[in-house]
């Protein structure tokens, strides 16, 4: 275990299932993770090893077969799997919103059809908000599901869907206008309906096509897509929590939750950046001695840990203030900010203590250069965290005259 990125009064479960998945990452991941990245290859052993671990059932509730863990111990997991690869991350965490947002405001009957199958890993969870052209303007959504009896037809096509061939249910965002009169404000005249799909690419099922891989600078091996829907026939009790309107509301507080695992995430890359960093800077020689003996490497080194460890503490009370019951959003926001900004800066501060060899793809820090940007752009820009921040702040700190 290293010095930095310590969590205090953790229980002994906790530290046992951490310790579980750094050794997993260790041996499992790390020695595999730039080979699979090179050939955007989806990582089929690994996921079968998250499996067995119960890691898909984190934060599923015992009575559905999970193991009913706190948002923090899944963050502190998935910081270890980013450490790792952080494409295996994102391919546990878009199935953790679905399943999180099924628990929080799934029915009965939703919840026992799906939650012990996702618990288990059989069913495979991603959700599909934007569009393209739209980005972060979630209330632009075309997206629409139109009633027709006891279903609903949804038509429009989606954009940056994080598992989308792998899955087979995908929580989808469309406007639907049943019961909202005219001038209805956006956001409340949308639904997030439960789609059940076959695993592939192509027409997985009548009116749903997933095109095929977006082909990326970074975040290899877990399949990036699009999701065209075309008269897709959708029965009326998989409107998520059996009522339309809903939509936006479960879909942000997903998003809130799916901050704090991006600022998990970052914290994730960050450390192995540094491990790589300072390994690196005490076995190169320039000028008769290792370049950690010169100053700048050392002053390099400060700062990178330094900001390890505020983004770590910072992501840490984000995810203890939700599991408290509490509003988190400007907890979350701050953390995901500063957790992928700093990740990016230490990145690029051990991709400059390697010299040209950061540039070679024998080295692991070309890998994590290229995964970094992605933190800047996922579940909200950095722009729109600090909108969140600033408006939360208004409200916090309303000036009373």
């Amino acid at each position: 275990m290293s010095r930095l990125a310590q969590t205090a009064d953790l229980t002994d479960i906790q530290r046992e299932i951490l310790s579980t998945v750094r050794d997993f990452v260790d041996k499992e991941i790390l020695p595999v993770a730039n080979e699979l990245e090179h050939r955007d290859e989806y990582p089929t052993r690994i996921v079968e090893g998250l499996k067995e671990l119960g890691l898909f059932g984190l934060m599923i509730p015992e009575e559905y077969g999970g193991l009913g863990e706190s948002l923090l111990t899944y963050a502190l997991c998935v910081e270890e799997i980013a450490r790792g690869w952080m494409s295996v991350s994102g391919i546990v965490n878009t199935h953790f919103i679905v399943a999180y947002m099924l628990k929080q405001h799934g029915t009965q009957e939703q919840k026992d059809t799906f939650l012990p199958r996702m618990a288990a890993g059989e069913v495979r969870g991603a959700f599909s908000m934007s569009e393209p052209g739209l980005g972060s303007d979630v209330s632009a959504i075309t997206s629409k599901g139109v009633r027709d009896g006891d279903e609903y037809v949804l038509d429009g096509q989606k954009m940056w869907l994080t598992n989308g061939g792998t899955s087979t249910l995908v929580a989808v965002l469309c406007r639907s206008d049943e019961g909202h009169p005219q001038g209805t404000a956006p956001h409340k005249s949308m639904t997030t309906f439960l789609v059940e799909k076959e695993p592939g690419f192509g027409e997985v099922r009548p009116g749903l096509t997933i095109p095929g891989k977006i082909d990326k600078m970074g975040y290899k091996g877990v399949d990036t897509t699009e999701l065209i829907m075309d008269g897709l026939r959708i029965p009326a009790n998989r409107v998520l929590g059996g009522t339309t309107g809903q939509g936006f509301y479960q879909m942000m507080d997903g998003v809130e939750v799916g901050r704090v695992n991006v600022a998990a995430r970052g914290c994730g890359v960050a450390q192995r950046a540094f491990e790589l960093g300072v390994s690196y800077a005490q076995q190169r020689h320039t000028f008769g001695k290792p370049i950690a003996q010169h100053q700048a490497i050392q002053f390099k080194l400060a700062e990178m840990a330094t900001k390890v460890e505020a983004a770590h503490a910072m992501m840490v009370n984000a995810a203890r203030k939700k599991d408290s019951g509490e509003r988190n959003d400007l907890e979350a926001g701050m953390a995901k900010y500063l957790a992928s900004e700093y990740c990016k800066e230490i990145v690029e501060d051990a991709f400059r203590i390697h010299g040209g060899y950061g540039f070679s793809k024998e080295y692991e820090i070309e890998r994590l250069y290229r995964e970094a940007p992605m933190l800047l752009i996922g579940e909200g820009t950095a722009e729109i965290q600090k909108m969140i921040i600033g408006r939360r702040l208004l409200e916090e700190y309303r000036f009373q005259g």
